[in-house]
């Protein structure tokens, strides 16, 4: 698959300017990406493919940090007294009582990454980062127009974040290599499905290139 729009692109490098992106870090969560997880032992789904972004992962986070990107957090919380009637009829269908990302638990920790101090998290109760948070209140007071969405699942909670964030008038880029899904059929239509209409699917290394070649940040000090 071709999915992929190199930094040396020149509309893909402007988009990916520091002074105007965000990194977006989405559900990187014990539930949905460790063994033993929700993801896991509830749904039965394969969740190697989460560790195998970390690394890429690591290496967006140092590259926002140094060229001042703001990065956010997005984190679930599916208790089922605060999840759409939607997802709870899902759920029902399937038997499921357990809970996903359940505050306070062991599930609902960071998986290999985590914030830094004054990094915002913001805790969703549904698939897009945007619906019923502040997501965007965030975002537009950072002066952002460029998201840079990583995490899982691809087809579900990153592709739903990106399709809303298209919505808003922000431009989402996907770096291929640091997003993951249980399912790789699934990841794969995601990404062609997002390349195709909401958004760019480039890889990090084009996102680490990009804010490379940004003139460095003036320091405060």
């Amino acid at each position: 698959m071709n999915t992929a729009q190199t930094v040396q692109d020149g509309p893909l490098c402007e988009a990916l300017r520091p002074e105007s992106a965000a990194l977006l870090v989405i559900d990187m969560q014990n539930d949905f990406c460790a063994p033993g997880g929700y993801i896991d032992k509830v749904m039965g789904k394969d969740v190697n493919a989460a560790a195998g972004i970390c690394d890429n992962l690591s290496r967006l986070l140092r590259a926002a940090r140094s060229h001042k990107v703001p990065v956010l957090w997005i984190g679930a919380d599916y208790s089922h007294d605060r999840i759409p009637a939607s997802m709870l009829r899902k759920l029902r269908q399937r038997g499921i009582t357990a809970v996903c990302c359940e505050p306070g638990t062991w599930g609902a920790d960071w998986f290999c990454v985590s914030p830094e101090r004054g990094e915002p998290v913001v805790i969703k109760h549904n698939y897009s980062g945007f619906s019923g948070t502040q997501l965007e209140q965030e975002l537009r007071a950072r002066n952002v127009e460029t998201l840079v969405l990583t995490g899982v699942q691809t087809q579900i909670c990153v592709e739903s974040t990106a399709r809303e964030g298209h919505s808003l008038g922000f431009t989402c880029v996907v770096p291929k290599d640091a997003v993951a899904s249980h399912t790789a059929n699934l990841h794969e239509a995601s990404l062609m499905n997002m390349q195709f209409l909401f958004g760019e699917v480039c890889t990090t290394q084009d996102v680490v290139s990009a804010w490379s070649q940004a003139p460095s940040p003036i320091s405060s000090n």
